[in-house]
């Protein structure tokens, strides 16, 4: 058996009309419709993944959920893991805790409800958490984040209660049991895809984005072996023609190298937690929990 060097987590954010509900707060039918393609794209990019054999990972949120329960079965029976996505891709920083707590269980009813899943993992819309997320969502059960920046292809574990102020040193909360399997947006097809008039430009061509999943994947393979390279797309831009073949030819090259391995965000995480008990790595990563850090 080949040694496993790194493994590729492809996830997909199936934001479908939330996202431009939630976030964009838009009552423009032309730009909700954008997120109905979504609904297009999804099954074309589940027989690519069934093709190549890659097991994904979805962040869906409630409101995804409720509007197309017999795609959320074909991700189900395709094998792949779903995530919590917020329930119609709202902002956890812009709500009290009340609103906070009920978008959380309104995800995890739809969830249930439609799936048959309780998500171990959670993965914020547009990556966006309040002071209180992280005890929330260990209070709710969850075993891993997937929003946070605070490394590039390596998993840690959160902190519970930092504080910062304009004026005051950063300080360093308590390190908890919640593993962040590491974003970036450098690694997420929406900025540079899809055009949204003030915000985004997009509409970059595909060789772009190729030469930096390439070279940012290849960096990981020389560098950063048993890590995690997790590339974030959407069914709504990466299943338009020219994106979608290009994601056919990422996976093609990311499965060319030895040692690589396709799963989910949460068959990696239940594994890097196994062999990294959380005492231990705070032993070991000072710098990463405030440990040396001075209080003037």
């Amino acid at each position: 058996m080949n040694e496993r060097r790194l493994s590729c987590c492809i996830t997909f954010d199936f934001d479908a009309m939330s996202s431009w509900i939630g976030s964009l707060k838009s009552n423009n039918p032309s730009m909700i419709s954008r997120g109905q393609f979504g609904a297009v794209a999804l099954p074309r990019l589940l027989r690519l993944l069934e093709e190549r054999g890659v097991r994904a990972t979805f962040a869906v949120p409630g409101h995804t959920a409720y509007a197309y329960p017999r795609l959320i079965d074909q991700i189900v029976d395709g094998g792949h893991e779903i995530c919590h996505h917020g329930w119609v891709h709202e902002n956890p920083a812009a709500c009290d805790d009340a609103g906070e707590r009920r978008i959380l269980e309104r995800g995890l009813e739809a969830l249930e409800r439609v799936a048959g899943v309780r998500p171990l993992g959670y993965r914020s819309p547009a990556w966006d958490l309040s002071p209180r997320s992280v005890d929330l969502l260990l209070e709710y059960g969850f075993q891993y984040d997937s929003s946070c920046m605070g490394h590039d292809f390596f998993p840690y574990y959160l902190r519970s209660g930092d504080r910062w102020s304009l004026d005051g040193p950063y300080h360093f909360g308590e390190t908890v049991d919640l593993v962040e399997l590491p974003v970036t947006w450098l690694l997420d097809d929406f900025p540079p895809t899809e055009f949204v008039l003030g915000m985004n430009t997009g509409l970059q061509a595909p060789s772009t984005l190729e030469e930096s999943w390439r070279a940012d994947f290849d960096y990981a393979y020389r560098d950063c072996r048993g890590g995690a390279f997790v590339l974030t797309l959407h069914p709504q831009t990466i299943g338009r023609g020219r994106y979608f073949l290009l994601l056919e030819r990422l996976l093609d090259y990311y499965a060319s190298h030895a040692g690589i391995v396709f799963e989910s965000m949460g068959d990696y995480v239940a594994r890097w937690a196994s062999e990294h008990p959380l005492a231990e790595w705070v032993a070991a990563n000072p710098d990463l929990t405030g440990k040396h850090a001075i209080e003037p």
